[in-house]
């Protein structure tokens, strides 16, 4: 029997090993700023459309450039040996730090850059320990918010097969505008329903849940999602990621909480985009060749519904209590992208959202379509389906210095609805982007990005079948029936310094509920009347000071607003709600406010300049 394990065992380690390991975090964006930069100056070639990268497929990439360093300007040859110091131990080697104690062979202690290296005198395990410590403090006319987080990271690799990793941050918002229970009356506007003596404050991501129901979602903006824990300071909450992965040159099989992103973009991406909280899932990475790589998830989401048929009981001195849970919910999902020349990338994929009351085996199936497999579960009982999407992406970098983009999500499709005369129109999503580097001046950079989603592209009636997990929608932030426009010009005059001018446009139009049985939603015109908009100029200085340590400094200019649609409602439209979920029309400026409040935080509201300085070590 213990030959059998043994073999197992070893089988596994050698067919299974499904190059993966510990994911480098999306947060660490001028890493990935500039691989993006290398593949499109032709160095590299990257299949940008699933994120993250691991670490050592990161390292990979380094060397390869750095076998064409000839070609590279100062600052980028400066970055390059930056950046294969802060990847040395998936190189084998032990990194150089500053204020350090080390062997020079085996570890590395250091302080100015805080962090723990370990690498085995024979190379097959090494470890990395880093403290996660960093605040930034928001200020503008209506006063300050501060923003801290702490916490440490742990990664490890096992003989170049087995990765673990894991980290923890404790993130807290604090400052008057902070507050869920708000000092300033002045501020609180009684007409919309609010509960007496509530408001909602200014939690910069999700909207406050005494004003709207959890349903209705977040406030629209690309801050990452979270659920909080109210405090009489503000709110704040803790972010446990990791996972164990398995993997050899050609694949990866993983278990892991992590943030993933599914498409090409520079803002948000339509398909799957970092903006809501991590979930755990299962995920298997297959690249047996250049050409071809896939990719394949299921994963646990929070549904945010309860169930009634499920609950605990609490002994309580008023008697028992119905503790109910939340209603499972789960999401399977592929991609398969293909290169047939360097520098062009094509992707497909497709996936589902499904409600049942534990993990169905036939999602676990990575090459399926999942539609098909839905009907055969759901026709034989004359049951409703459960929420399947397709979408694809292209990437071109065939043209050097620059990077084309395009991703399209759908939710349904079908031909007859592009008929002239035909009123209804897919609910699909789009994005196209562009970004230009070292053109036509070194170290220049421009990016411009475009979206628009249309009505009921990411709802549904059921809601355990929304495309979203803690309330946050997987797909773009903005949601159905938007548009967002974002525009980026920076340069980097050296090592570690980005300057960026951003420009981002949000608009958000006529809000509608996904029922069933009922009015013809997606007949309706899309992009009718807008509802709420919010125009934001910014400039952004980064400095990465050393490995992991980031000075910020933001200084924004926005000015939201909200819209009152002048049509006849629909019966499923949204043009206003009370504080306990019962729908009630609003008109003019009340309705105007209504939208205001919906989409955007307080400290946010009308014409705002907002100054924004930080410093962080580890993210």
């Amino acid at each position: 029997m213990k030959k059998k394990i043994i073999i197992i065992a070893l089988f596994t380690l050698t067919f299974l090993n499904l190059p993966a390991q510990q994911p480098e975090s999306m947060s660490y964006t001028q890493i990935y700023s500039y691989l993006d930069e290398m593949a499109a100056d032709g160095l590299i070639h990257i299949n940008s459309v699933v994120k993250p990268f691991s670490r050592r497929f990161i390292a990979q990439k380094l060397e390869e450039i750095k076998q064409q360093d000839s070609i590279l300007n100062k600052r980028q040859k400066q970055e390059l040996d930056f950046y294969l110091n802060e990847f040395s131990l998936e190189r084998d080697t032990i990194p150089d730090n500053w204020v350090e104690y080390t062997n020079r062979k085996t570890f590395n202690l250091s302080l100015a850059q805080p962090a723990f290296h370990y690498l085995a005198p024979n190379k097959k395990f090494n470890m990395s320990i880093k403290p996660i410590l960093g605040m930034h403090v928001y200020a503008n006319k209506k006063g300050a918010i501060f923003k801290r987080w702490y916490g440490a990271e742990i990664n490890m690799d096992i003989v170049h097969h087995i990765s673990i990793w894991g980290s923890l941050r404790d993130n807290s918002w604090n400052g008057t505008w902070a507050l869920k229970k708000s000092e300033f009356p002045d501020f609180y506007v009684k007409t919309l329903g609010h509960v007496n003596g509530r408001q909602d404050g200014a939690l910069l991501t999700k909207g406050g849940g005494q004003i709207y129901r959890a349903d209705v979602g977040p406030f629209l903006n690309n801050l990452p999602g979270q659920e909080y824990k109210e405090a009489t300071y503000g709110g704040d909450f803790s972010d446990s990621k990791g996972g164990v992965s398995v993997y050899d040159w050609w694949g990866s099989l993983s278990f892991e909480r992590e943030n993933i992103q599914w498409g090409d973009a520079y803002l948000s991406s339509n398909i799957i985009s970092n903006h809501a909280p991590a979930v755990p899932m299962i995920s298997l990475h297959l690249t047996p060749c250049r050409w071809f790589e896939f990719n394949y998830f299921h994963a646990w989401l929070n549904s945010n519904v309860l169930d009634s048929t499920n609950y605990y009981i609490d002994n309580t001195t008023k008697g028992d209590k119905k503790n109910y849970r939340p209603r499972s919910k789960y999401m399977a999902a592929n991609m398969f992208t293909f290169s047939p020349i360097k520098k062009l990338s094509f992707s497909f994929g497709n996936s589902i959202i499904y409600a049942e009351n534990h993990p169905n085996a036939l999602y676990f199936i990575p090459i399926a379509f999942f539609k098909s497999l839905d009907h055969l579960n759901t026709k034989g009982t004359n049951t409703d389906n459960q929420n399947s999407q397709a979408f694809f992406s292209i990437s071109v970098r065939n043209l050097k210095h620059t990077h084309f983009y395009a991703s399209f999500f759908m939710d349904e499709f079908m031909l007859k609805r592009l008929k002239k005369g035909n009123p209804e129109r897919n609910p699909i999503s789009y994005l196209v982007g562009v970004s230009v580097n070292n053109f036509p001046l070194k170290n220049l950079y421009v990016k411009a990005e475009f979206m628009r989603s249309n009505i009921m592209t990411y709802t549904h009636h059921t809601p355990a079948l929304t495309y979203t997990s803690n309330g946050y929608n997987i797909g773009h932030y903005m949601g159905d029936n938007a548009q967002s426009i974002y525009a980026e010009i920076g340069y980097k005059p050296v090592r570690g310094l980005d300057l960026r001018f951003t420009y981002t446009n949000e608009t958000k139009y006529n809000c509608y509920k996904y029922l069933s049985g009922g009015s013809n939603i997606i007949a309706l015109k899309p992009f009718a009347e807008k509802t709420y908009q919010n125009d934001t100029f910014a400039f952004n200085a980064i400095y990465e000071v050393f490995s992991g340590c980031y000075a910020i400094i933001n200084i924004s200019y926005n000015n939201a607003r909200g819209f009152a649609p002048q049509s006849t409602p629909n019966s499923a439209e949204d043009r206003g709600m009370l504080s306990d979920g019962t729908p009630i029309v609003y008109q003019g400026d009340e309705l105007a406010q209504y939208y205001l409040n919906k989409f955007s935080p307080k400290y946010l509201w009308g014409k705002n300049v907002t100054a924004m300085v930080g410093l962080s070590f580890n993210f």
